[in-house]
C-alpha cells in the first residue's frame, strides 16, 4: 500500500483542479513537507473544536469527522480510520433501521435525555443557570 492518497476521478472541474494542484505541490520535496505541516495543522484545529464541542448539543462529532477527513488529505491512518468510522456508522444506521418502531423510538429518546442532561448541566457548571430549579418554581408557581 502506498503512503500517498490517490484521488478518485471526480467528474468535477474545480475538483480536477484541486487533484492537480494538490499533485504539483506534492511532487516538489519542500512543498510535500510544507502541505503536510499545513494540513496537519488545519485538521488538527478542526479536530480539536470538534472535541470541545463534543459535550454540548450540536455537531461536535460531526467537525470532529470533518477534520478528520481534511487529514484524510494528506495522511493514509486518517483515510483509513476515516473509512472504519464511516463504515461503523453505516452499520450503526442499518441496525437502526431494522428494528421495530416502539425501539427505534426509545433510541430517540434516550439520545434526547442525554442531550437534555448535557445542556442542563452545561447551563448549570457554565454559567450557573439552575434550570430544574427554575423549571419547578415556575410550575409550582402556576
Amino acid at each position: 500500500m502506498s503512503d500517498k492518497p490517490d484521488f478518485p476521478q471526480g467528474s468535477s472541474r474545480w475538483r480536477d483542479r484541486a487533484r492537480i494542484a494538490h499533485q504539483t505541490v506534492r511532487a516538489n520535496p519542500t512543498g510535500a513537507a510544507v502541505l503536510k505541516v499545513i494540513i496537519g495543522a488545519l485538521g488538527a484545529v478542526v479536530v480539536a473544536i470538534g472535541i470541545l464541542l463534543i459535550p454540548l448539543p450540536g455537531p461536535g462529532w460531526l467537525i470532529v469527522i470533518g477534520g478528520l477527513a481534511i487529514w484524510a488529505i494528506e495522511f493514509v491512518w486518517a483515510r483509513h480510520l476515516l473509512q472504519f468510522t464511516k463504515d461503523k456508522v453505516r452499520g450503526w444506521t442499518e441496525w437502526v433501521t431494522r428494528q421495530s418502531l416502539l425501539v427505534r423510538l426509545l433510541i430517540g429518546l434516550a439520545g434526547l435525555v442525554f442531550v437534555a442532561a448535557v445542556l442542563i448541566t452545561t447551563l448549570r457548571y457554565s454559567l450557573g443557570i439552575n434550570v430544574v430549579s427554575q423549571a419547578w418554581g415556575y410550575v409550582s408557581a402556576r
